[in-house]
């Protein structure tokens, strides 16, 4: 469309985008040299001090960057390392998971996913349709509400409850007839998800779908994703879903061994 470079080349000018491009910058600097000081910074990024400080005070304040000393050189902040970690962990998960959700899958015959939190909600890692599957709907890297969905009921049950507060403070969205809208429900739900060691979404995001998920268990003994079936509910009635729990427990128990768990 006409003008429409011309719009996109001025957003790419506007302050805002260009201190984000600066602050990048200066992370790459210190991750390149380990560590430097705000003068150096400056002068790579052929900037004033004061505008070079003021962007490292920011990084600074949001924890990516820690001062060596009262008037030290810069360097990378353990926040830095852990969303590192937390990047590595979903792409171990998935690259670790897809076998055995493959097997699942063909034992069970439904489609079988595992989902890790994403912020406020959850987001499908890996993804295997079952051997009776006739249409298939791709949720690697979609979205999905927590309270809605079997595995997202599972990632809040076993959620620290400082992070679980804010999320339950939101409104809860109601997608069918069924879906749990007040969070006293939710909360019984949990417990409930908590006390039998599995949960369950009964057309609770989408009408005729059933789905049964179980925790999967990192190396320190969190629940940081979750392994889950999903069917028609002609297919995988309300019975059935119960049935397989014992078939969930035990693929997940192995991607938790595969990903350090020991049991403790």
């Amino acid at each position: 469309m006409p003008g429409t470079k011309k719009s996109e080349d001025t957003a790419e000018r506007t302050p805002s985008v260009q201190s984000v491009d600066r602050a990048i910058s200066i992370l790459e600097l210190v991750a390149a040299r380990g560590e430097i000081g705000i003068t150096e910074i400056a002068e790579e990024l052929d900037v004033h001090k004061s505008t070079a400080f003021r962007l490292v005070s920011a990084l600074q304040n949001r924890n990516l960057l820690e001062q060596l000393g009262e008037r030290g050189k810069y360097t990378l902040s353990f926040a830095v390392v852990r969303l590192a970690a937390a990047s590595t962990a979903r792409l171990d998960v998935a690259r670790l998971g897809q076998p055995i959700c493959q097997h699942l899958a063909e034992t069970l015959g439904e489609t079988v996913n595992i989902a890790v939190t994403d912020g406020e909600a959850g987001i499908t890692v890996a993804q295997e349709d079952g051997t009776a599957t006739i249409t298939s709907q791709n949720w690697v890297g979609r979205r999905s509400p927590l309270h809605a969905t079997s595995a997202g009921k599972v990632l809040l049950a076993w959620m620290d409850e400082q992070e679980r507060r804010p999320i339950l403070r939101k409104r809860l969205k109601q997608f069918t007839d069924d879906t749990i809208v007040t969070v006293a429900d939710l909360r019984t739900e949990l417990a409930r998800v908590l006390d039998e060691g599995h949960a369950r979404s009964f057309e609770e995001l989408e009408v005729g779908m059933h789905a049964v998920a179980v925790p999967v268990f990192s190396a320190d003994g969190t629940v940081g994703s979750a392994l889950s079936a999903t069917g028609p509910s002609y297919r995988l009635p309300r019975r059935r879903a119960r049935a397989i729990v014992g078939d969930l427990r035990e693929a997940a128990a192995e991607l938790s061994a595969k990903l350090g768990y020991t049991g403790m």
